[in-house]
């Protein structure tokens, strides 16, 4: 159901954003810019009919946004949410009360500078 419902919004979509471009605006719209003629194939009813296929087109979008969403909360999860990411936990150390013991430093002999010892 969520799949058919969601084909027919995107078919809604496509429709919508058609019917919108074929309308002529300030500019003209598609119809003039393919062509140039004022008749259009629809007739001189062209302008009520593109009106009235938007109105229809806005009002199932909103619908079906609607609906989707309400399907895609019932199913809980997230993308995110499905996904499986393994977590690997670090190994613990094994905790000694030894301190380590410090490096030997070299100590330079009495007649070295210190410039030379490094």
């Amino acid at each position: 159901m969520y799949h058919i419902l969601l084909a027919i919004h995107v078919i809604t979509c496509l429709f919508l954003i058609v019917s919108i471009l074929l309308q002529a605006g300030r500019g003209g719209g598609l119809t003039e810019a393919f062509g140039g003629q004022t008749q259009s194939v629809l007739g001189s009813q062209a302008p009520n009919i593109l009106k009235k296929a938007t109105e229809i087109s806005a009002i199932l979008f909103l619908v079906l946004s609607l609906v989707l969403a309400m399907f895609a909360a019932r199913r809980g999860k997230s993308l995110f949410q499905q996904m499986r990411v393994p977590v690997r936990m670090p190994v613990a150390a094994s905790v000694t009360n030894e301190v380590p013991a410090a490096p030997a430093a070299s100590v330079p002999s009495p007649g070295e500078s210190t410039a030379e010892a490094e």
